[in-house]
């Protein structure tokens, strides 16, 4: 089968090491418009889940990702001067050019043509392929080309966010809440270049970002304002808007939702399929099950049309109680000031139940790991659960060689 990729993220990367896997004869090519070696964005954050799927379908690029990554323990929420909350667990991070590194030298190794530098404005180019994949993210182009058959809706959140670096090295996923003259604004951070940068995405609502003074194009000056906000909490670092050599811009979140995933030879992957809120740490995780879960289907069907057709079922049912939940998140960070007279302890709860109600007892373990001595205990569980989890996708047998 002759299959091209649009798109050189995590989704068309991986959807090419997974088809690779299953049949080697297949002759698939991705194309990414940038060079090699240059991405958006900072970092990428997972848990133990994604790792199990990746030992499963590909333990090669598996053992690069997780070499690569970041482990941190703990999530951290300042409120203003009051005192810090803590939310047990642990998980990942990685440096998102890390991660394409990875699972581009992966591709190339199982004889995936990946070419780069190369922008697609239509699709006349590729008349001999057998399937096209759309994998070129939210704003994606193949898909505009015939938004109409895709069923395609975007809805733009509220709260206006920007995606940073920072020199501050976080051990934790931190949460800081900052109140202003103009109103609150918070980060979401957490290591993604181990020992060196951290991510650390900035939110708040559109009059706290006009009063501000965030609609001027001044990127110095936004950058200055924000960490003199942030001081406390960055402990004096700076924030970095450069990503490839751009200055990063303030947005607002583009939820995008599709009626159908395929039309003739094209398919939708990844953020081209779906978004979910970047509150709920998603993305990237999605995109690979996207890629494993259409890379399966066409193994299974004789016959191109039928397996985009189950890929497609699959997918978007499994998506639809994803992105209500995103949807959920979105919302109450779009509302959050409305908890923020509460003390840490407090908002920090309202934050963590934001999807729904729950068992009473939930509350009291919340309170419990706001003392240290619990807070360790929970800490020595988790490294066994996930030494046992290493131990048992093979994780630490592959390490020994």
């Amino acid at each position: 089968m002759r299959i091209v990729c649009i798109g050189g993220g995590p989704a068309g990367l991986y959807f090419a090491i997974s088809m690779k896997r299953r049949d080697p004869a297949h002759a698939i090519t991705v194309i990414d418009r940038d060079p090699p070696g240059s991405t958006y964005g900072w970092g990428v954050v997972y848990w133990d889940d994604l790792l199990d799927i990746l030992y499963r379908n590909d333990p090669d690029s598996a053992q690069a990702v997780r070499a690569g990554s970041v482990l941190w323990r703990e999530q951290a929420i300042h409120v203003g001067d009051e005192r810090t909350a803590y939310f047990p667990g642990y998980g990942f991070s990685m440096g998102r050019a890390a991660l394409l590194d990875v699972l581009s030298r992966r591709a190339v190794e199982l004889g995936v043509d990946v070419r780069y530098g190369r922008e697609v404005h239509d699709l006349s180019g590729f008349d001999d392929a057998d399937l096209i994949l759309a994998s070129d993210g939210a704003n994606s182009r193949v898909r505009q080309l015939d938004d109409h058959r895709f069923g395609t809706s975007v809805t733009l959140g509220e709260n206006r966010y920007i995606w940073l670096g920072t020199d501050k090295v976080f051990t934790r996923f931190t949460f800081a809440f900052e109140h202003t003259p103009a109103g609150w604004i918070w980060f979401h951070a957490y290591p993604s270049i181990a020992g060196r940068i951290s991510t650390c995405i900035v939110e708040c609502q559109p009059q706290t970002w006009h009063g501000l003074g965030f609609d001027s194009p001044d990127t110095a000056a936004n950058m200055s304002v924000l960490e003199s906000i942030f001081t406390r909490v960055l402990d004096g670092h700076s924030l970095i808007s450069k990503s490839r050599g751009e200055n990063a811009r303030w947005s607002c979140f583009p939820e995008v939702a599709n009626k159908s995933w395929y039309h003739d030879n094209v398919v939708l992957l990844g953020d081209a399929a779906h978004t979910t809120h970047f509150t709920i740490g998603s993305g990237t995780r999605l995109a690979i099950i996207d890629a494993i879960v259409l890379a399966q289907s066409l193994y299974e069907h004789g016959e191109i049309a039928d397996a985009l057709e189950d890929y497609d079922a699959q997918r978007r049912a499994a998506m639809r109680p994803i992105q209500a939940a995103a949807r959920t998140s979105m919302t109450w960070f779009e509302r959050a000031d409305r908890y923020l007279d509460r003390d840490a302890v407090q908002f920090a709860y309202a934050m963590a139940v934001r999807h729904g109600l729950q068992m009473p007892w939930r509350y009291q373990m919340h309170l419990l790991m706001q003392i240290p001595a619990a807070r360790r205990s929970r800490r020595v569980v988790d490294s066994g659960r996930r030494w046992w989890r290493a131990a048992r996708r093979g994780e630490l047998a592959m390490g020994r060689h």
